[in-house]
């Protein structure tokens, strides 16, 4: 996975183009609080793995999916995702608990709005205009729980069994 890198910037959103991110912070953010650091500060953050496991909940799982849905190409998001969560999640001794068909669901979940949001923004406007991606049971809208449940949905993708995803 592409790591972001001090010198390098990370483009303004706009859903419409992708690029590289660029001029990201190599150090921890100061704030003990996600929600008060940058963008840039949030990516460096998860991506070299020094963000706590605790500190990486669902919505810290939605801004990360808006962030790169935001700045980068549906494919380069997508692996960037799934590349990131794997790693987070081994590096937290967790390999297990990643779940394939759950983070594609989301991302695509999350890609749908931010192809509807106006651009720019920040992700607490965005949040704010799609409330029900906070919440982490709305996949049960579109799966049962026994195909989340599932082993093989957990390793591979799994159109949803209730109702399509936009």
């Amino acid at each position: 996975m592409k790591r972001f890198r001090s010198e390098r910037k990370m483009p303004a959103a706009d859903p419409g183009s992708a690029g590289p991110m660029e001029n990201a912070v190599a150090a921890r953010p100061p704030s003990p609080n996600p929600s008060d650091w940058t963008d840039q500060e949030f990516c460096e953050a998860f991506e070299s793995l020094t963000i706590p496991n605790e500190m990486f909940r669902h919505r810290e799982h939605i801004r990360l999916a808006w962030i790169y849905s935001t700045h980068f190409s549906g494919d380069e998001a997508l692996s960037r995702m799934v590349d990131g969560i794997r790693a987070f999640a081994k590096h937290h001794g967790a390999e297990a608990k990643y779940h394939h068909t759950v983070t594609l669901a989301w991302m695509r979940l999350v890609r749908h709005a931010v192809r509807a949001a106006p651009p720019g923004g920040d992700f607490a406007s965005f949040a704010g205009a799609h409330p029900h991606l906070l919440d982490p049971q709305l996949l049960g809208q579109y799966y049962s729980l026994e195909k989340l449940r599932s082993d093989a949905a957990r390793r591979a993708w799994f159109d949803p069994d209730l109702r399509p995803l936009p």
